[in-house]
Protein backbone atom coordinates (compact mmCIF):
# COMPACT_ATOMS: atom_id res chain seq x y z
CA UNK A 1 0.00 0.00 0.00
CA UNK A 2 1.37 3.40 -0.93
CA UNK A 3 1.77 5.11 2.22
CA UNK A 4 3.27 8.90 3.49
CA UNK A 5 6.07 8.94 1.85
CA UNK A 6 5.45 7.31 -1.66
CA UNK A 7 2.28 9.50 -1.52
CA UNK A 8 3.82 12.86 -1.06
CA UNK A 9 6.30 11.63 -4.02
CA UNK A 10 3.53 11.57 -6.44
CA UNK A 11 1.86 14.88 -4.94
CA UNK A 12 5.57 16.66 -5.54
CA UNK A 13 5.75 14.98 -9.63
CA UNK A 14 1.97 15.61 -9.93
CA UNK A 15 2.68 19.26 -9.03
CA UNK A 16 5.62 19.69 -10.49
CA UNK A 17 4.03 18.22 -14.29
CA UNK A 18 0.11 19.30 -14.05
CA UNK A 19 0.31 22.62 -12.15
CA UNK A 20 -1.67 25.36 -14.89
CA UNK A 21 -2.37 22.88 -17.35
CA UNK A 22 -5.73 22.25 -18.42
CA UNK A 23 -7.83 19.34 -17.79
CA UNK A 24 -9.57 17.95 -20.81
CA UNK A 25 -10.53 14.76 -20.25
CA UNK A 26 -11.64 12.19 -16.90
CA UNK A 27 -13.04 8.94 -17.48
CA UNK A 28 -14.02 6.23 -14.83
CA UNK A 29 -14.14 2.53 -16.40
CA UNK A 30 -14.17 1.56 -12.79
CA UNK A 31 -17.68 2.67 -11.91
CA UNK A 32 -17.38 1.44 -8.19
CA UNK A 33 -14.37 3.53 -7.45
CA UNK A 34 -16.47 6.90 -8.09
CA UNK A 35 -17.60 7.43 -4.55
CA UNK A 36 -19.39 11.06 -5.71
CA UNK A 37 -22.25 12.35 -7.96
CA UNK A 38 -22.53 16.18 -7.20
CA UNK A 39 -20.43 17.45 -8.87
CA UNK A 40 -20.71 14.86 -11.73
CA UNK A 41 -17.43 13.62 -13.79
CA UNK A 42 -18.36 16.05 -16.21
CA UNK A 43 -17.59 18.97 -14.50
CA UNK A 44 -14.14 18.61 -14.80
CA UNK A 45 -12.98 18.74 -18.21
CA UNK A 46 -12.19 22.61 -18.81
CA UNK A 47 -10.73 23.21 -15.19
CA UNK A 48 -7.26 24.49 -14.69
CA UNK A 49 -4.98 22.87 -12.02
CA UNK A 50 -4.07 25.07 -9.63
CA UNK A 51 -1.97 22.98 -7.40
CA UNK A 52 -1.53 19.39 -5.83
CA UNK A 53 -1.56 18.17 -2.22
CA UNK A 54 -1.60 15.37 0.25
CA UNK A 55 -4.28 14.54 3.03
CA UNK A 56 -2.89 11.56 4.49
CA UNK A 57 -2.89 9.13 2.06
CA UNK A 58 -5.26 11.14 -0.32
CA UNK A 59 -4.12 13.03 -3.15
CA UNK A 60 -5.95 16.43 -4.26
CA UNK A 61 -5.78 18.05 -7.18
CA UNK A 62 -7.27 21.57 -6.75
CA UNK A 63 -9.02 22.70 -9.76
CA UNK A 64 -10.62 25.97 -11.05
CA UNK A 65 -13.69 25.29 -12.80
CA UNK A 66 -14.62 27.26 -16.71
CA UNK A 67 -17.34 29.23 -14.04
CA UNK A 68 -14.49 29.87 -11.34
CA UNK A 69 -16.20 27.75 -9.08
CA UNK A 70 -13.32 25.71 -6.68
CA UNK A 71 -13.21 21.92 -7.67
CA UNK A 72 -10.86 18.85 -6.12
CA UNK A 73 -10.30 15.62 -7.56
CA UNK A 74 -9.25 13.33 -4.69
CA UNK A 75 -8.21 9.52 -5.18
CA UNK A 76 -6.82 7.25 -2.12
CA UNK A 77 -4.51 4.46 -3.56
CA UNK A 78 -5.73 2.01 -1.63
CA UNK A 79 -3.99 -1.42 -0.71
CA UNK A 80 -3.36 -2.62 -4.68
CA UNK A 81 -3.53 1.11 -6.68
CA UNK A 82 -1.24 3.04 -8.21
CA UNK A 83 -0.88 5.63 -10.76
CA UNK A 84 0.70 5.03 -13.91
CA UNK A 85 2.08 8.93 -15.98
CA UNK A 86 1.90 9.13 -19.43
CA UNK A 87 4.36 12.43 -21.49
CA UNK A 88 1.01 11.25 -24.26
CA UNK A 89 -1.76 10.07 -22.78
CA UNK A 90 -3.60 7.13 -25.16
CA UNK A 91 -6.39 8.10 -26.89
CA UNK A 92 -8.01 4.74 -26.81
CA UNK A 93 -11.54 4.29 -24.59
CA UNK A 94 -10.70 2.48 -21.54
CA UNK A 95 -13.27 -0.65 -21.48
CA UNK A 96 -14.78 -1.36 -18.00
CA UNK A 97 -13.85 -4.41 -16.50
CA UNK A 98 -11.00 -4.95 -19.49
CA UNK A 99 -8.20 -3.69 -17.55
CA UNK A 100 -6.85 -2.86 -14.22
CA UNK A 101 -7.12 0.55 -15.40
CA UNK A 102 -10.10 2.79 -12.56
CA UNK A 103 -9.88 6.29 -14.04
CA UNK A 104 -7.95 7.97 -16.52
CA UNK A 105 -7.49 11.64 -16.39
CA UNK A 106 -5.52 13.72 -19.98
CA UNK A 107 -4.58 17.53 -20.06
CA UNK A 108 -4.41 19.89 -22.37
CA UNK A 109 -0.46 19.65 -23.64
CA UNK A 110 -1.62 15.70 -24.08
CA UNK A 111 0.01 14.24 -20.93
CA UNK A 112 -2.12 12.62 -18.10
CA UNK A 113 -2.15 9.76 -15.81
CA UNK A 114 -4.22 6.47 -15.34
CA UNK A 115 -4.80 5.07 -11.68
CA UNK A 116 -4.73 1.22 -11.54
CA UNK A 117 -5.68 -1.58 -9.45
CA UNK A 118 -4.83 -4.81 -9.16
CA UNK A 119 -6.45 -7.68 -7.37
CA UNK A 120 -10.08 -8.50 -7.09
CA UNK A 121 -10.46 -6.80 -4.22
CA UNK A 122 -10.99 -3.01 -5.22
CA UNK A 123 -10.90 -0.34 -2.74
CA UNK A 124 -9.19 2.77 -4.72
CA UNK A 125 -12.00 5.17 -4.28
CA UNK A 126 -12.08 8.78 -6.54
CA UNK A 127 -13.92 12.04 -5.39
CA UNK A 128 -15.41 15.11 -7.18
CA UNK A 129 -15.59 17.38 -4.13
CA UNK A 130 -16.10 21.30 -3.54
CA UNK A 131 -13.87 20.82 -0.62
CA UNK A 132 -11.38 18.02 0.47
CA UNK A 133 -13.19 17.69 4.02
CA UNK A 134 -16.34 16.55 2.54
CA UNK A 135 -14.21 13.30 1.80
CA UNK A 136 -15.48 11.31 5.05
CA UNK A 137 -11.75 9.90 5.10
CA UNK A 138 -10.30 13.20 5.01
CA UNK A 139 -12.29 14.54 7.19
CA UNK A 140 -11.46 11.56 9.50
CA UNK A 141 -8.01 12.45 9.88
CA UNK A 142 -5.16 12.84 12.67
CA UNK A 143 -2.48 15.11 12.41
CA UNK A 144 0.28 14.89 9.83
CA UNK A 145 3.43 13.53 11.50
CA UNK A 146 5.68 16.05 9.62
CA UNK A 147 3.55 18.94 10.24
CA UNK A 148 5.90 21.31 12.24
CA UNK A 149 2.92 21.56 14.58
CA UNK A 150 3.13 17.88 15.61
CA UNK A 151 5.56 18.17 18.12
CA UNK A 152 6.96 15.55 20.52
CA UNK A 153 4.13 16.99 23.30
CA UNK A 154 1.18 16.54 20.88
CA UNK A 155 2.37 12.83 20.38
CA UNK A 156 2.34 12.43 24.03
CA UNK A 157 -1.09 13.57 24.32
CA UNK A 158 -2.21 11.36 21.11
CA UNK A 159 -0.70 8.03 23.21
CA UNK A 160 -1.95 9.28 27.03
CA UNK A 161 -4.56 6.70 28.13
CA UNK A 162 -4.76 4.60 25.09
CA UNK A 163 -4.69 0.74 25.83
CA UNK A 164 -3.96 0.04 22.00
CA UNK A 165 -0.72 -1.62 20.96
CA UNK A 166 1.47 0.98 19.47
CA UNK A 167 1.66 -0.50 16.29
CA UNK A 168 -2.12 -0.24 15.91
CA UNK A 169 -2.20 3.16 16.87
CA UNK A 170 0.47 4.17 14.55
CA UNK A 171 -1.52 2.85 11.75
CA UNK A 172 -4.66 4.85 12.94
CA UNK A 173 -5.89 6.98 10.33
CA UNK A 174 -7.79 9.22 12.87
CA UNK A 175 -5.00 9.37 15.35
CA UNK A 176 -1.71 9.94 12.77
CA UNK A 177 -2.73 10.72 9.22
CA UNK A 178 -0.17 8.99 6.40
CA UNK A 179 1.41 6.04 8.25
CA UNK A 180 0.46 2.26 7.31
CA UNK A 181 1.59 -1.25 8.08
CA UNK A 182 5.66 -0.84 5.99
CA UNK A 183 6.36 2.44 7.66
CA UNK A 184 5.11 1.52 11.19
CA UNK A 185 7.15 -1.76 11.37
CA UNK A 186 9.97 0.81 10.51
CA UNK A 187 9.73 3.26 12.93
CA UNK A 188 9.43 0.58 15.65
CA UNK A 189 12.59 -1.30 14.78
CA UNK A 190 14.26 2.11 14.61
CA UNK A 191 12.68 3.05 18.22
CA UNK A 192 13.92 -0.34 19.58
CA UNK A 193 10.30 -1.30 20.50
CA UNK A 194 7.93 -4.33 20.52
CA UNK A 195 4.60 -3.86 18.19
CA UNK A 196 2.57 -4.98 20.84
CA UNK A 197 3.71 -2.48 23.51
CA UNK A 198 1.13 -0.74 25.32
CA UNK A 199 0.88 2.75 24.16
CA UNK A 200 0.00 4.14 27.37
CA UNK A 201 2.22 2.28 29.55
CA UNK A 202 5.45 3.96 27.32
CA UNK A 203 7.61 5.89 29.89
CA UNK A 204 8.76 10.00 28.91
CA UNK A 205 11.61 8.61 27.52
CA UNK A 206 10.21 5.82 25.03
CA UNK A 207 7.67 8.74 23.62
CA UNK A 208 10.73 10.53 22.92
CA UNK A 209 12.48 7.54 21.25
CA UNK A 210 9.62 6.52 19.30
CA UNK A 211 8.80 10.13 18.55
CA UNK A 212 12.22 10.91 17.05
CA UNK A 213 12.15 7.63 15.42
CA UNK A 214 8.71 8.34 13.69
CA UNK A 215 10.36 11.65 12.11
CA UNK A 216 13.99 10.63 10.98
CA UNK A 217 12.11 7.40 9.14
CA UNK A 218 9.60 9.63 7.48
CA UNK A 219 11.52 12.59 6.60
CA UNK A 220 14.04 10.20 5.80
CA UNK A 221 11.57 8.24 3.17
CA UNK A 222 10.01 11.47 1.87
CA UNK A 223 13.15 12.80 0.88
CA UNK A 224 14.19 9.42 -1.18
CA UNK A 225 11.20 9.80 -2.73
CA UNK A 226 11.15 13.26 -3.82
CA UNK A 227 12.25 13.87 -7.23
CA UNK A 228 11.61 10.23 -8.22
CA UNK A 229 8.70 9.37 -11.28
CA UNK A 230 5.95 7.28 -9.87
CA UNK A 231 7.57 4.27 -11.81
CA UNK A 232 10.49 3.96 -9.63
CA UNK A 233 8.69 4.94 -6.06
CA UNK A 234 7.56 1.50 -5.38
CA UNK A 235 11.48 -0.07 -5.32
CA UNK A 236 12.82 3.20 -3.83
CA UNK A 237 10.53 2.33 -0.87
CA UNK A 238 11.57 -1.64 -0.99
CA UNK A 239 15.16 -0.70 -0.91
CA UNK A 240 14.83 1.78 1.54
CA UNK A 241 13.06 -1.09 4.03
CA UNK A 242 15.11 -2.09 6.97
CA UNK A 243 12.56 -4.83 8.28
CA UNK A 244 9.47 -5.04 6.41
CA UNK A 245 8.60 -7.41 3.61
CA UNK A 246 12.76 -8.65 4.65
CA UNK A 247 11.67 -11.85 6.95
CA UNK A 248 14.33 -14.47 6.78
CA UNK A 249 17.02 -11.88 6.42
CA UNK A 250 19.38 -10.48 8.70
CA UNK A 251 18.28 -7.20 10.62
CA UNK A 252 20.65 -4.41 9.61
CA UNK A 253 21.30 -3.32 13.10
CA UNK A 254 22.19 -6.65 14.90
CA UNK A 255 22.31 -9.44 12.53
CA UNK A 256 19.72 -11.58 13.85
CA UNK A 257 16.96 -13.02 11.82
CA UNK A 258 14.27 -10.72 10.70
CA UNK A 259 10.84 -12.70 11.43
CA UNK A 260 7.20 -12.00 11.03
CA UNK A 261 3.69 -12.24 12.43
CA UNK A 262 1.00 -13.10 10.21
CA UNK A 263 -2.66 -12.16 10.15
CA UNK A 264 -5.67 -12.34 7.84
CA UNK A 265 -4.55 -9.72 5.24
CA UNK A 266 -1.43 -8.75 6.12
CA UNK A 267 1.85 -9.32 8.27
CA UNK A 268 3.82 -7.61 10.81
CA UNK A 269 8.19 -7.93 10.50
CA UNK A 270 10.16 -7.49 13.26
CA UNK A 271 13.94 -8.02 15.17
CA UNK A 272 13.89 -10.21 18.31
CA UNK A 273 16.86 -8.87 19.35
CA UNK A 274 16.10 -5.42 18.84
CA UNK A 275 13.13 -5.09 19.69
CA UNK A 276 11.58 -7.74 21.91
CA UNK A 277 14.11 -8.38 24.41
CA UNK A 278 15.18 -11.62 22.16
CA UNK A 279 11.13 -12.87 22.28
CA UNK A 280 9.97 -14.32 19.29
CA UNK A 281 6.28 -13.31 18.99
CA UNK A 282 3.75 -15.68 18.39
CA UNK A 283 2.46 -16.30 14.81
CA UNK A 284 -1.43 -15.46 15.28
CA UNK A 285 -2.25 -18.22 12.15
CA UNK A 286 -0.69 -20.70 14.48
CA UNK A 287 -2.36 -19.24 17.57
CA UNK A 288 -6.02 -19.89 15.88
CA UNK A 289 -5.42 -23.18 14.88
CA UNK A 290 -4.57 -24.48 18.44
CA UNK A 291 -7.33 -22.71 20.40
Amino acid sequence: MPEMPEVQGLVDFLAERTTGLTLTRAAVSAIAALKTFDPPLTALPGAAVRGVQRHGKFIDLDLAAPGGEGLHLVFHLAKAGWLRWYEQVPTAPVRPGRSPIALRVAFDDDSGFDLTEAGTKKSLAVYVVRDPAEVPGIARLGPDPLDPAFTRETFAALLEGRRTQIKGLLRDQGVIAGIGNAYSDEILHAARMSPYAAAASLGPEDVTRLYDAMHSTLAEAVAAASGKPPADLKDAKRRGMQVHGRRGEACPVCGDTVRSVFFADRSLEYCPTCQTGGKTLADRRLSRLLK
